[in-house]
């Protein structure tokens, strides 16, 4: 149910009895051992294992975002925020221009967050328009899950190490929990403070633990799509 496998006519035909549409929010950026592009495959199949159940269609998915403070991180791609927030907006723009009015936003990245509040001025000027955005790290299912467990939620730690985000096995050692005062690092800086990308806790824990928590953000996604 991805855009990329239909022609504009199939586009059209769905639109006269559904007009919901998700749309991927990720990022390509350093995620120690796992893959550049973990911050788009886990809502990606998200949205796959929901669009299974619904037939709900998946527009291509943004796998650029705002992450200026892993520049110095080879293979990460970062825009500058406003060019996000624009490009964001011109993509619920033009899904909205022709019918869908019901748009799912499956956010992957926690610097994407600022196209949140700017979406808000969308939705006061386009007629019908209904948005929700769901990021699935701070979902309720997410949060829980981790204190269920004591584990700490961090990025590019156990919490975003699926089988479908890992490159190579990561080590077994817990790492210290990355510690920010309140200054504004830099790239470089940024690089010295966190080391080889995760930000603290566990590396990995059993595959059997994150398909449970798939499952439990997956139930979320569907009742979210449900519009209610």
């Amino acid at each position: 149910m991805h855009f990329e496998d239909q022609n504009w006519q199939q586009i059209e035909a769905y639109l006269q009895h559904d007009d919901r549409v998700m749309l991927v929010l990720g990022a390509c950026e350093q995620h120690s051992t796992l893959s550049l592009l973990t911050d788009s495959k886990v809502p990606l199949a998200l949205a796959d294992a929901a669009a299974k159940k619904t037939k709900v269609l998946i527009a291509p998915p943004l796998h650029f975002g705002v992450s200026p403070y892993f520049l110095s991180y080879p293979g990460t791609i970062s825009l500058r925020m406003q060019t996000y927030i624009n490009v964001v907006e011109d993509i619920v723009r033009s899904l909205h221009g022709y019918g869908f009015t019901r748009i799912l936003i499956l956010n992957g990245h926690g610097g994407n967050t600022a196209a949140k509040t700017s979406l808000v001025e969308l939705v006061n000027q386009l007629p019908g328009l209904q948005l929700r955005w769901y990021a699935w790290w701070l979902s309720p299912a997410a949060v829980q899950f981790a204190q269920q467990h004591q584990r700490i939620n961090a990025h590019a730690n156990w919490s975003e190490n699926f089988p479908f985000t890992r490159i190579e096995n990561a080590s077994k050692q817990d790492k210290p929990p990355v510690v920010y005062g309140p200054d504004i690092l830099g790239k470089d800086l940024t690089r010295q403070d966190v080391g080889d990308g995760s930000y603290g806790g566990a590396y990995q824990v059993p595959d059997e633990l994150m398909q449970t928590l798939f499952d439990l953000c997956l139930t979320e996604v569907l009742t979210l799509l449900n519009f209610d």
